[in-house]
């Protein structure tokens, strides 16, 4: 089956923070949407039929997740991470963030070490300092054009730190975890008994034939922990506000399980049980195919920023539809580079400082949009730059 993701959709007027959000966070709205970490295409057929056959059924009352919901999520968890887990182990929240801020608030307390990787997205920064949590920051270093971990400076910080919050695959700067990045992160929180909270909503992203792997399915790492997943990102989803997080030690999940009881955060929403279901069940052919466009993309980018935009140096991702790019050599400050973009080359990206100190210079734009609409954003970007 084909899919036609150079299709451009109009969702202006359709209450999408990435598009109707623009005069409120930019100050206009004539610009390239190039920011909110959401797609622009349409989901896939199985997912709409699943959704209408729902519709149609009329009545919208509380939920209750049926064995086929936990069934389905589970057997996608082992088949695409390697993580073999049990129903049992299984909470549900309405996004993954919910998830990290509860496990925040529920296993620290004020004053407490929390740990992240900059540049990271910005979500993880407040779900400690909002909570009166210490945030340590471990940069990441940039080293020939991708990140790598610095793993001595990890190891310090663990030591004031009693959660870690990874971002895997990261997010914004498109690395892949390998297993044996993964195996000592995991041996060093271990350590020093430090839990960790994963991140794994990009993880059905990954390019070039690779695999995620779950931290939680190498060694013993379950059972220290926290692994927050969701068809949101890779199926289109998020606005469908479903997600699910999976605990195998008592210790950790039973708390967590009481502060979203707590705060009824349980119920779920009906049109997101059904459409994960139909993602994880019934649309892996159209997640394969959405691979393959976005690769096109990925590489229609890294050309046109080598051979048209040689200012600027775009890291090549392994995983996201989230290109990181480097706008130093234009030796602009962070504002008159958002300026450029803004008002000059009318585009919306993310700015980098927004993921951290270390973004600086840095700014993020989202390719999951039709080829078409990138190919107008770099003669937008050309034409700007050519003026500067």
């Amino acid at each position: 089956m084909s899919y036609d993701f150079d299709r451009i959709t109009n969702r202006r007027g359709s209450g999408c923070f990435k598009y109707d959000g623009l005069n409120m966070i930019y100050g206009r709205d004539d610009l390239i949407s190039l920011w909110v970490a959401d797609m622009d295409f349409p989901v896939a057929p199985a997912i709409m039929e699943a959704l209408q056959k729902r519709l149609d059924h009329g009545i919208f009352g509380y939920n209750l997740r049926l064995p086929v919901f936990y069934d389905t999520v589970l057997n996608w968890v082992e088949k695409q991470y390697g993580y073999k887990a049990d129903g049992d182990w299984m909470l549900s929240t309405p996004g993954v963030m919910p998830a990290v801020s509860l496990a925040v608030t529920v296993l620290t307390e004020p004053g407490d070490g929390v740990l992240i990787q900059t540049p990271v997205y910005r979500p993880f920064h407040n779900a400690a300092l909002d909570q009166g949590r210490v945030l340590l920051t471990s940069p990441l270093l940039l080293r020939d054009g991708r990140y790598e971990i610095d793993f001595d400076d990890f190891e310090s910080k663990l030591k004031g730190a009693k959660l870690f919050i990874l971002c895997s695959p990261h997010n914004p700067v498109g690395r892949l975890w390998s297993e044996a990045e993964l195996r000592k992160m995991g041996q060093l929180c271990r350590q020093h008994g430090v839990t960790v909270i994963s991140d794994e909503i990009h993880a059905d992203l990954v390019f070039d034939g690779a695999k995620a792997v779950s931290i939680a399915a190498l060694d013993d790492f379950a059972d220290i922990t926290i692994c927050c997943m969701s068809a949101a990102k890779s199926f289109n989803l998020a606005g469908l506000a479903t997600s699910v997080v999976l605990v195998k030690n008592p210790s950790l999940r039973q708390p967590l399980a009481s502060a979203i009881e707590k705060y009824h955060l349980f119920m779920g929403n009906s049109f997101g049980i059904e459409a994960t279901i139909a993602a994880y069940r019934d649309s892996e052919v159209w997640l394969q195919a959405l691979l393959t466009y976005l690769e096109g993309n990925r590489a229609f980018l890294l050309d046109a920023f080598e051979s048209e935009l040689p200012q600027l140096k775009m890291l090549k991702p392994e995983a996201c539809y989230l290109a990181w790019i480097d706008f130093r050599a234009l030796g602009l400050s962070d504002k008159a580079i958002a300026d450029l973009l803004v008002n000059k080359a009318r585009l919306a990206l993310d700015p980098g400082l927004k993921f951290g100190d270390e973004g600086a210079g840095f700014q993020r734009l989202n390719f999951g949009c039709p080829r078409s609409v990138l190919a107008e954003a770099v003669d937008r970007l050309k034409k700007a730059i050519s003026e500067v």
